[in-house]
């Protein structure tokens, strides 16, 4: 279980970086890398939605 909590909490913080770059500089580096909506890209877009979702139901251990 630690090991899925850290892929989680690792693509949690792809996802945010992500974000960033497209906040900041209109550069989506997923779609970059995969394609734009591609299968591939679309997979790890849904990884890192279900990791969000994992890190969040664990938040309240976590701020203890």
């Amino acid at each position: 279980m630690k090991t899925l909590n850290a892929i989680a909490l690792v693509l949690v913080i792809v996802g945010a970086l992500n974000w960033g770059l497209v906040g900041l500089f209109n550069f989506d580096l997923v779609a970059t890398i995969f394609g734009d909506m591609s299968t591939l890209s679309r997979v790890v877009y849904s990884l890192v939605g279900v990791s969000a979702i994992l890190v969040a139901a664990k938040l309240p251990k976590l701020v203890k």
